[in-house]
């Protein structure tokens, strides 16, 4: 089955040929989509210079978000699954041997990469508590069953994303997805995965106010849509 690789970056000019190199050594056959969502560092200079077949590569001309940039690379997605890859070191793309095995294996149709199940360093109180708290969130609302909602690793069969509408623009595609999912009847596994959270300084890009749109967004999707 050959996987799709959706790869949003805004900014990322330090780590975006680091985490690139390690998604193109994961021993899966893969395409691999980058979508660049405005970028105003070199970013989208480095991203110019990538000469490889296997790796497409979209500019958008305004920042919209991280949803806005998923929902432009689903376009275009030819694999069989699909997943999703930040262009920072917090995430290892080794962790998606596991998570295809187990749909393989179980024909399971969505797997999430639980940092939580992981044994991994924490982030800060705060990151780790609001991820705590909109997992019970979806567990209460949604009867999701699952331990960590905004992980980044979310892994559909192509039948599965394609079988719901997104309307997301930012980092409310993480509660979207998981209520939509839920709503159309498909069971969320999750494996444990490895973390290397990274702080503000070091350009995490969440803030309070995303935890809030991320809250609101799971109780929409419950009763208003």
């Amino acid at each position: 089955m050959k996987l799709s690789v959706i790869i949003p970056v805004f900014n990322e000019e330090n780590t975006i040929l680091e985490i690139l190199e390690k998604v193109k050594k994961v021993p899966i056959e893969k395409e691999i989509i980058i979508v660049d969502d405005g970028s105003t560092d070199r970013t989208r200079e480095i991203l110019k210079n990538i000469k490889d077949e296997r790796i497409k590569i979209i500019f958008k001309e305004k920042n919209q978000g991280k949803g806005s940039a998923i929902r432009e690379g689903l376009k275009v997605v030819k694999g069989d699954i699909i997943v999703i890859q930040d262009a920072d070191l917090e995430y290892n793309p080794n962790d998606w041997i596991k998570m295809i095995e187990l749909m393989e294996k179980e024909n399971v149709e969505v797997v999430y990469g639980s940092r939580v199940l992981g044994k991994n360093k924490k982030s800060s109180f705060l990151f780790y508590l609001g991820g705590r708290i909109l997992s019970l969130i979806a567990n209460i609302l949604y009867n999701a069953k699952i331990t960590d909602e905004p992980t980044c690793y979310k892994m559909f069969k192509k039948q599965v994303i394609n079988s719901i509408n997104l309307k997301c623009k930012g980092f409310e595609f993480c509660p979207e997805v998981t209520a939509k999912i839920r709503k159309k009847g498909f069971i969320i596994y999750e494996v444990p995965i490895s973390y290397n959270p990274r702080n503000i300084k070091e350009g995490k890009k969440i803030r309070l106010k995303d935890f809030f749109i991320a809250v609101w967004t799971l109780i929409k999707y419950r009763f208003f849509d």
